[in-house]
């Protein structure tokens, strides 16, 4: 919003909101739908028309308007994902500012402009086209019309866009409506139509010169209309994109004209920084004769052409989720992205499957790549890098192998970059954490029953947690971080804030790993008693802390006592359940009414079944803490959780980087003691992280 918003600033549809606004195209669309069903059942019957071809004309054109604004709609999409790629890996990088949630908020009616479109063509092209007196189908191509559209914009277009530009940079006009535009110092292609309505009216007209002669003149064909304006989205977005694409400085330093009639994105950035020079629209020229093009131009130029990729200390390894989470990367609608993801929310993302099913294949053919970076006290360079794979893949033996190697591909990439630390996010640290009490199974299971179980074991197992990627490779100085320590320490504080005053019990379900051992060890040995539901699990968990209590030589008690089978009354009283992977909708329906589910898990076991949650308990986000105001760059959410929130696992990896520990916390077999949890803990609260422990 302008610092003193002028009349006409907002959108017409505003009120509608951003999810309903496109009900403003609804009647045309129904009415184009109608007319192509009624098309196709006179070609099928082979009907007679009697109307002359410029009705035939007409129609054609009434059909193709909804697939041009979608395609207009892709294509602002493709240069914001392919920006934030580039930008995420900084090579050709322009401003190194951050962009926070301020701004995509800001930004994300840019899509307004294409609706407004939409309502002109739609309203406007019978008028158009009866006045232009079109006697024949337009073509695809006409010289003199596609020349005379290119002299046009050169000539008036150019000419008028400057010097409103310039008008609109005096205070009474900047105030009330550009500043709105220049609220966004590091732009985004979709920057580029961030405006007040009354803005979009006068660049409207402007672009409107060339179109409307062609039409009435009747040299127009396609490429001259639709392909006008194609080319004014595309310089659009390749201005405000913040990475020098144009690389080609030596056809520059052999045609130097050509700069004076072909922006870069370096050029217009001077314009949002230094905000009184490069006032041009998309020919410098301009601003060469009147005297208002910067003098840094060619050297802000050649420095961004020289950036190199950045070199994190820290890097996130992440995955999707579901196949619709593809969206909700930071490289994906950016909208989307910047609020908490919900899959049971965003039914409208059905309409995009064959978009969604591209990026499946896709996905099958690309290794990991970079999806965001952000920074720690301006001096830890931080990046998450996104694992082609989604969570349904880990838990299929087909895909394990290929999961292995693209992870372990993201480490030695890592290693070979000089990163520092590298943490395992989600399920790239997937194991069961089984093999801890092997040995001891023996004791209870005879060698048949040992067998088959051995069997199950493996084939649930990913990569121990990372341990497998540090004895195949030795040699790595790279830490590698499963975020267990944090976990644990986040479950047992949401626990002791959460409890129920006077009560001591709580009731694990779920899949046992680290983190549900090492809570189980520090529960009883805090004095609580942990209730396991299910015999088996029991046992497992029983074994696995008296073989806890042999490695601890701090331990004089048996805790184990405190690890008890339910009864009645125990079940139907306590209120605090932790959960994990296998956590069923039955035990969830089986629950009293009250209870607080607090999930150890990295995903939380409800996050595909959100409409089954009950209103009558309470449930908790993954572990999780809200980052310091210090870490710089976060306009998208990780995942389900809220903005500005990490995960334990992320938040683990920058918390060893910031200590310089020398250690790898990546091995399922390894003991976490209550001194390691309360390390890393201590070490979180210093650096400014807070948990959080707000219900979903």
């Amino acid at each position: 919003m302008a610092s003193k918003p002028g009349i006409v600033t907002d959108w017409p549809w505003k009120h509608l909101g951003s999810r309903f606004k496109y009900i403003v195209l609804a009647p045309w669309v129904v009415d184009s739908m109608y007319t192509a069903s009624k098309m196709m059942i006179r070609s099928t019957l082979r009907e007679s028309d009697s109307r002359d071809i410029s009705w035939d004309d007409e129609t054609r054109m009434y059909l193709i308007i909804l697939p041009f604004l979608w395609s207009r709609i892709i294509h602002a999409q493709i240069w914001t994902s392919y920006s934030r790629f580039r930008t995420a890996k900084a090579k050709n990088r322009i401003i190194d500012k951050p962009i926070e949630f301020e701004q995509v908020d800001r930004e994300s009616n840019w899509d307004d402009n294409i609706i407004f479109m939409g309502v002109i063509f739609y309203s406007s092209y019978k008028w158009v086209l009866t006045a232009a007196k079109l006697n024949s189908p337009i073509p695809f191509w006409r010289t003199d019309g596609v020349v005379m559209t290119i002299l046009l914009h050169m000539g008036p277009v150019e000419f008028l866009y400057y010097w409103f530009h310039r008008a609109l940079h005096h205070h009474f006009l900047y105030s009330r409506y550009h500043s709105h535009h220049h609220s966004s110092i590091v732009t985004e292609p979709v920057t580029s139509v961030i405006h007040p309505f009354g803005e979009h009216i006068i660049y409207f007209l402007l672009f409107a010169i060339p179109i409307l002669t062609v039409i009435f003149t009747g040299t127009a064909s396609v490429v001259a209309v639709g392909g006008y304006i194609i080319y004014i989205d595309f310089m659009n977005y390749l201005g405000h994109c913040n990475f020098e694409l144009v690389t080609i400085s030596y056809v520059f330093n052999i045609f130097p004209f050509l700069k004076y009639i072909f922006y870069t994105p370096s050029f217009h950035s001077l314009h949002h920084t230094q905000f009184r020079t490069n006032y041009s629209l998309f020919m410098p020229i301009y601003d060469l004769i009147y005297g208002t093009m910067d003098t840094s131009s060619d050297e802000l130029y050649d420095t961004s052409l020289r950036r190199r990729d950045e070199q994190p200390e820290v890097v996130h390894l992440s995955h999707a989720t579901t196949l619709d989470s593809v969206y909700h990367l930071r490289l994906g609608v950016a909208s989307l992205a910047s609020r908490p993801y919900n899959p049971s929310t965003k039914w409208y993302l059905m309409f995009a499957w064959p978009l969604t099913y591209m990026w499946k294949v896709l996905f099958g053919y690309t290794n990991s790549f970079v999806g965001e970076r952000n920074t720690f006290n301006g001096r830890l360079n931080i990046q998450t890098w996104v694992v082609p794979k989604y969570a349904y893949q880990y838990k299929l033996t087909s895909q394990r192998e290929k999961i292995n190697v693209l992870i372990e591909n993201a480490i030695l990439e890592a290693e070979k970059a000089g990163v520092k630390v590298i943490s395992l996010g989600l399920l790239n640290q997937a194991s069961n954490s089984l093999k801890f009490y092997l040995c001891m199974a023996l004791i209870k299971y005879d060698i048949k029953s040992f067998t088959s179980f051995n069997y199950l074991l493996f084939d649930e197992e990913l990569n121990n947690n990372g341990k497998v990627y540090l004895e195949k490779h030795s040699t790595l100085k790279i830490r590698i971080v499963d975020g267990s320590s944090l976990t644990v320490a986040l479950v047992v504080n949401h626990i002791i804030k959460i409890i129920p005053h006077g009560t001591n019990q709580v009731i694990m379900r779920g899949k046992f790993t680290k983190v549900a051992y090492t809570v189980a060890l520090i529960l009883c040995q805090k004095g609580s008693q942990v209730v396991v539901t299910n015999m088996d699990e029991f046992e497992k968990l029983n074994l696995k802390l008296k073989a806890m209590m042999m490695e601890a030589t701090s331990l004089t008690l048996d805790i184990s006592s405190n690890l008890i089978l339910p009864t009645t009354s125990n079940h139907a009283h306590s209120q605090v359940w932790l959960v994990g992977d296998g956590f069923s909708d039955e035990d969830q329906t089986n629950a009293p009414a009250g209870t607080f589910f607090v999930p150890f898990s990295q995903i939380p076991p409800w996050i595909g079944n959100l409409k089954n949650m009950r209103k009558d308990c309470v449930y908790f986000n993954t572990p999780a803490m809200t980052v310091p105001s210090t870490i710089k760059n976060i306009h998208s959410c990780e995942d389900w959780l809220p903005r500005r929130v990490m995960s334990a696992s992320r938040i683990c990896g920058i918390i060893h980087a910031m200590e310089n520990w020398d250690s790898h916390e990546c091995d399922s077999d390894s003991l976490l003691t209550l001194e390691d949890v309360e390390k890393v803990w201590v070490a979180s609260l210093r650096h400014g992280f807070r948990p959080s422990i707000a219900p979903v």
